[in-house]
């Protein structure tokens, strides 16, 4: 499973980093930001419900 952020509707509440923080991050701005693109099989779950946390639907995966 592959993650992504869209950078321009990331409004950097944290959800993503709060649910999953092995797989996301906050950059210098505070907004999120991916440190694993390749999400281990043993995140799949977190990086999930990082996904349905989101309140702007800007992480995507694939």
């Amino acid at each position: 499973m592959k993650v992504a952020i869209d950078a321009s509707v990331c409004d950097g509440k944290g959800y993503c980093k709060r649910f999953a923080p092995e797989v996301f991050g906050l950059d210098e701005w505070g907004y999120g930001k991916v440190l694993v693109e390749e999400v281990p099989p043993e995140q799949e779950a977190n990086a999930r419900a990082a996904v349905e946390a989101c309140p702007l639907q800007a992480i995507r995966t694939a």
